[in-house]
């Protein structure tokens, strides 16, 4: 039988049990309460693995949500890319789900599990076929470059010799993207075909995972002044990449968490804080878990031109960690950014696109 005494005692471990997590939230900083209120979503990365040490990195990172890179070789490979996806999905419905819509990733952030988007870093799988757009759309296709570094049927690519902008397939492409709500990214475009892309598109467009010309004038990845200020006129956001290599000065030097936040500032300067947001170019875990320079350096030596600048190591200690973006916190308080700002950079620019894009 339970006396008054030892009913008390009850109340209090109860009420003490129930204070914790209060309690705990009180302990941490006002970054970190920040960045765990926040909905965080990486414009570029990928799962390295699917097992309890991926999902680990995964709720380490506290991300919301990823855009993430399939394979695109023809329709072919691509279909069976997004099957496989939705099949490692569909085993792990406590873990991940598709996104389809801005919504998902409020879902994804609600239940703690990740979205993830499918997105193609090339056009090569619509095999100059303009239906097949409404093919991978309804496989769950929500996103893809039109082009990769060299030409293909639509435009040229950022490490083509020459700079010819949009075909006139590529302008079909776009309208049939914009009919349909496939989110347009320009990442690896030539100049003038990002600059087309962005005029020509109904709808906002995106630059996913890119760098700013000022403090990369020689890389023919970053994106120019004309260029982040034309995207952010007519809605669009700007992800900047936390690749080492490609944020790295230029020609050298070190490169670090504070190099990152330049990248990042500098295009606020152009876009604003509406329209600037974050991506790695990178797996969730980081680089230097998994990769050996003769696994991952040697081949990009010989599949991109020597003007891509590949170097290693080709991570930030500070970022190739999954806590990258709370780490990347006390750098922007430290120069005097708002709260508000920090949330709309961490993935509330992102949201307020897909919604122009998907809808809700």
């Amino acid at each position: 039988m339970t006396n008054r005494r030892d009913a008390l005692k009850i109340s209090a471990g109860a009420a003490a049990l129930a204070a914790a997590p209060a309690a705990l939230a009180q302990g941490k900083s006002k970054l970190d309460r920040l960045y765990d209120k926040a909905l965080v979503i990486d414009a570029l990365s990928f799962a390295h693995e699917w097992d309890d040490e991926e999902w680990a990195a995964v709720k380490k990172s506290g991300y919301a949500g990823i855009i993430t890179s399939l394979s695109r070789q023809d329709l072919q490979t691509a279909i069976d890319e997004i099957a496989e996806w939705r099949k490692r999905i569909k085993e792990h419905p406590d873990r991940y789900l598709m996104a389809l819509t801005a919504k998902d990733f409020e879902r994804a952030k609600k239940s703690g599990r990740l979205a993830v988007m499918m997105n193609f870093q090339n056009a090569t799988m619509l095999e100059g076929e303009i239906d097949n757009i409404d093919v991978l759309h309804a496989f769950g296709m929500r996103c893809f470059q039109l082009t990769y570094n060299y030409r293909n049927r639509i435009g040229d690519g950022s490490t083509e010799r020459t700079n010819a902008g949009l075909s006139d397939f590529g302008l079909e492409v776009i309208e049939r993207m914009n009919k349909l709500g496939v989110l347009i990214d320009l990442s690896h475009c030539g100049k003038q075909t990002t600059l087309e892309g962005i005029e020509f598109s109904g709808k906002p467009v995106a630059i996913t995972h890119s760098m700013v010309e000022k403090f990369r004038p020689n890389h023919p990845r970053a994106k120019t002044d004309d260029q982040i200020k034309a995207l952010a006129d007519k809605g669009g956001v700007f992800g900047v990449a936390a690749l080492g290599y490609f944020i790295g000065t230029d020609p050298g030097g070190e490169t670090t968490i504070e190099t990152y936040a330049d990248h990042i500032e500098h295009a606020v300067n152009i876009a604003g804080y509406e329209n600037v947001a974050l991506s790695t170019d990178f797996a969730v875990r980081g680089i230097s878990p998994w990769a050996t320079k003769e696994e991952w350096y040697e081949p990009r030596l010989k599949i991109f031109k020597p003007s891509y600048d590949v170097k290693w190591p080709p991570w930030i200690p500070e970022l190739d960690t999954p806590d990258r973006f709370r780490n990347l916190l006390p750098v922007l308080d430290r120069r005097g950014w708002k709260s508000r700002d920090m949330e709309r950079l961490l993935g509330q620019n992102w949201m307020r696109l897909f919604r122009d894009v998907f809808g809700e």
